[in-house]
C-alpha cells in the first residue's frame, strides 16, 4: 500500500514555473515507477510524464515535452514535476501516480494521489 500527497499547484502567469512535489509514504516508493497525470475541466485525466523506479528511464506526453521534467528522490520517497513556460493550457489537477510497470497508461496505476491544482492565467 502507498499513500501519496501532492503539493506545489498554485495560480501563475502564462511562462512562469511551478514545481509539484508528491510525497509517497512507506518503505517500498523505490519498487513503484511514478508517473504524473493531468485533468481539465471537462476533459479526460491524460498522462504526462513517468519515472522508472530507479529514475533512468523518462517519458514526457508531446504536450509538455521540453518543458517540463520528472525526477525522482528514492532517499526522500518523493517525486517531483518541474513546470517551465507554463501556458493557459496546462491548466488542470495534477495527479501523481504509483504502478508496478513503468506506463504511460493510466489503466498501469495502481495508487493516486487526491490532486493539486495548477491555474494558468493568460
Amino acid at each position: 500500500q502507498v499513500q501519496l500527497v501532492e503539493s506545489g499547484g498554485g495560480l501563475v502567469q502564462t511562462g512562469g514555473s511551478l514545481r509539484l512535489s508528491c510525497a509517497a509514504s512507506g518503505r517500498t516508493f523505490s519498487r513503484y515507477a511514478m508517473g504524473w497525470f493531468r485533468q481539465a475541466p471537462g476533459k479526460k485525466r491524460e498522462f504526462a510524464a513517468a519515472i522508472s523506479r530507479s529514475g533512468g528511464t523518462i517519458i514526457y506526453a508531446d504536450a509538455v515535452k521540453g518543458r517540463f521534467t520528472i525526477s525522482r528522490d528514492n532517499a526522500e520517497n518523493t517525486v517531483y514535476l518541474q513546470m517551465n513556460s507554463l501556458k493557459p493550457e496546462d491548466t488542470a489537477v495534477y495527479y501523481c501516480a504509483a504502478a508496478q510497470i513503468y506506463d504511460s497508461n493510466l489503466s498501469a496505476y495502481d495508487y493516486w494521489g487526491q490532486g493539486t491544482q495548477v491555474t494558468v492565467s493568460s
